[in-house]
């Protein structure tokens, strides 16, 4: 089903991990202008520059650390100066402090890391893309959150990583009810993946009797693909497949619960 995203322009964070990638490969395919920011794993956004490159599309490489508002502010700026109006933005950047830290040994350091990247960063690329869309005004734009299992069922070990996930809920349903204030058909929308064969979960994969415990949890006995999220969070971007969509969380997770089902 054609998804109907020719010639729109979107902002994907986080460009350079593998959910990020996916996405953009997708939205390659679409016939979309992007602008793609990252900060870290440079050689990745190198050879996905490569592949964009053998394609008819327009991009911009954007290195921006998201701690920063600044950086975000002139992202934003050259974003507008390449392409005027942005579209829809997917908010995918996040960090997963990878060590197992119960609340009582964990800094208050890694807590506003992990927040600030997770959270902060989140709000602040959705308050500078609300002023892109009073910029260049339209009836249509579209925000995608990229959330996770742990913010629905809790993490133990990575409280900061749960809770800045969770608080997303909250935020989507407030953004929803103040995009449309100046975007009549704006949506906002998130994604949570549960397990997704992507670099930043390399390592945790390794350990098969975690997969296994987790798999006992799902209807679906597999590991997502990056595709599999990123598919869904096209869709979410698409006014003619979803723009009746606003304010709903989709768990690309098969089926997990929790509890276990499968023994």
């Amino acid at each position: 089903m054609d998804a109907d995203l020719d010639n729109k322009t979107f902002l994907v964070t986080g460009a350079s991990g593998g959910i990020g990638i996916s996405i953009a490969k997708l939205l390659a395919k679409e016939h979309v202008n992007l602008i793609l920011q990252y900060f870290t794993n440079k050689t990745s956004i190198e050879n996905l520059t490569k592949e964009l490159n053998e394609t008819n599309i327009r991009f911009i490489i954007c290195k921006v650390d998201l701690s920063k508002e600044k950086d975000i502010i002139i992202m934003f700026q050259e974003a507008k100066e390449a392409f005027g109006r942005i579209d829809g933005l997917i908010n995918n950047a996040g960090i997963w402090p990878s060590l197992d830290t119960p609340i009582y040994n964990m800094t208050t350091e890694q807590w506003d890391r992990t927040i600030s990247i997770n959270l902060r960063s989140i709000f602040l690329c959705s308050k500078y893309f609300l002023q892109n869309l009073l910029e260049f005004p339209g009836d249509n734009a579209s925000i995608v959150l990229v959330s996770s299992t742990a913010g629905v069922f809790g993490e133990a070990g990575h409280i900061d990583y749960s809770s800045s996930k969770s608080a997303l809920h909250g935020f989507m349903l407030s953004l929803k009810n103040e995009i449309v204030k100046i975007c009549k058909y704006g949506r906002v929308n998130s994604v949570s993946p549960g397990w997704t064969r992507t670099p930043m979960a390399e390592e945790g994969l390794k350990d098969k009797n975690a997969v296994e415990k987790v798999m006992q949890t799902m209807a679906l006995r597999k590991i997502a693909s990056s595709d599999d999220i990123a598919n869904t969070i096209i869709y979410l971007l698409s006014d003619r497949l979803s723009g009746h969509a606003s304010g709903q969380n989709i768990i690309v997770a098969g089926g997990m619960e929790g509890r276990i089902i499968h023994s």
